[in-house]
């Protein structure tokens, strides 16, 4: 077994956990301790040089259990097995998806730096950026995916921070929308921008889970995750994730300890359970949302639909998809015929789809962007990027796909089509 190379779907029952060490539990137990014992003063001496930096690791030197802020076998675990999917040195986890992505921002910028972000990204994230970064003095600088790699340079060129420019926050693809963000471009446009210091460029990855797309492997250094999502995948838990190379990753680490917003072992524990499902539950999801999609697409109340596996051929979008993307994912988003009236009336029909925020849980689940995941954002720049009061969210989940289209068609049934539409 040591000599073959496992795929991330079977080491996630067994890699990183040693049954002996835990009187032989099949299953890694809950260790619900706040600190661990050392064997002596001189091993606690060690381990706390290892967790603050202040020398590096010796030849075959393992670190050490000290207190659950810092590091607990659950979490370390869970680290160890999440970080096979996007084939990452390390990876940390926290108490949330907006923890994680904030710790990500706090540690990257600086008073005075530059943030190119895209837009659109998820509500909290964006405003966390252009309300709370500038209190700190953070400038801030947002583009779309529509823009071509010139058009993103002289958008950066001509910005008065420029010379700045030390980070960038990806969401690809974008919540609610669907927009894609060519990652290896933006690699190619912001290191035009720095000589002795790299950008680093950070990628939320969580409508596309672990599964469908890998940002590390186009010039990513760093890939985040609402835990709670696809990873998590059952809706009855918070965490977030952040991924990347070593060095990065001991600041990201440094940060979270220092904040203290870690995950906690039940958390850890839970999202170990699972990770042994991830794939079959991910695969399940995007089986029914390519057959949810392919029903909305022709149907007669629906104006627009956004969904990756309908991107039309030829397109720059469509290339941007087959580079990054292994699959066209669960989440669909189209806009109704008419505006919040239609869009309402149609998720209060739902029977079986649950009217709720989040996704990527085993169950079905439908919003309206504009006035819920999105509320919070400027309604100008909402409808500049397309975020409308006829926008409609679907995360598809595990039921057979054709009560879910059932459930759907009837919800339509009961929208009148607007007047303006009966031309």
């Amino acid at each position: 077994m040591s000599n073959r190379s496992m795929k991330p779907e079977s080491l996630m029952m067994s890699y990183g956990y040693k049954p002996e060490l835990s009187e032989g539990a099949i299953k890694c137990p809950i260790f619900l301790t706040s600190t661990f014992v050392f064997k002596s003063a001189e091993e606690g001496k060690a381990f706390f040089e290892l967790a603050y930096g202040k020398r590096e690791k010796l030849p075959g030197e393992e670190m050490g259990l000290i207190y659950s802020r810092i590091n607990n076998p659950d979490l370390e675990i869970l680290e160890n097995r999440l970080r096979l999917w996007d084939q990452a040195d390390d990876c940390a986890v926290f108490e949330s998806g907006m923890s994680a992505i904030s710790t990500v921002l706090l540690e990257f910028l600086k008073p005075g730096d530059l943030l190119l972000f895209s837009s659109p990204t998820y509500g909290g994230t964006d405003h966390f950026i252009n309300h709370f970064l500038p209190k700190i003095g953070v400038h801030t600088l947002g583009f779309t995916s529509d823009m071509s790699e010139e058009e993103l340079y002289e958008t950066i060129h001509n910005s008065d921070h420029a010379g700045r420019l030390t980070h960038v926050h990806l969401e690809t693809p974008a919540n609610p929308t669907n927009a894609l963000i060519d990652i290896e471009m933006v690699r190619r446009v912001v290191d035009r921008f720095k000589t002795e210091e790299k950008v680093t460029i950070a990628v939320d990855n969580t409508y596309m889970g672990p599964l469908w797309q890998h940002p590390l492997k186009h010039g990513a250094d760093l890939v985040m995750y609402s835990a709670t999502k696809y990873i998590g995948g059952h809706s009855d838990l918070i965490a977030g994730a952040v991924l990347g190379n070593a060095e990065l990753m001991v600041r990201v680490k440094t940060l979270r300890t220092f904040l203290g917003n870690m995950a906690s072992p039940h958390t850890g524990w839970m999202l170990l359970r699972s990770l042994e499902t991830l794939k079959i539950r991910m695969e399940a999801m995007q089986a029914n949302a390519i057959q949810v999609a392919n029903f909305l697409k022709d149907h007669e109340k629906v104006a627009q639909i956004k969904y990756l596996g309908l991107i039309e051929e030829g397109t720059r979008n469509y290339q941007i998809y087959k580079n990054q993307c292994s699959g066209p994912g669960a989440m669909v988003s189209f806009c109704i015929n008419g505006g919040e009236k239609e869009a309402f009336k149609f998720l209060n029909s739902l029977k079986l789809v649950k009217l709720a925020v989040s996704l990527g849980g085993t169950e079905s689940l439908a919003e309206h962007p504009k006035s819920m995941t999105h509320a919070g954002v400027d309604d100008d720049h909402l409808e500049h990027i397309g975020v409308t009061d006829a926008l409609v969210r679907l995360s598809i989940g595990v039921e057979n796909y054709e009560d879910l289209i059932w459930d759907i068609s009837q919800a339509l049934d009961q929208v009148a089509i607007p007047t303006s539409e009966l031309v």
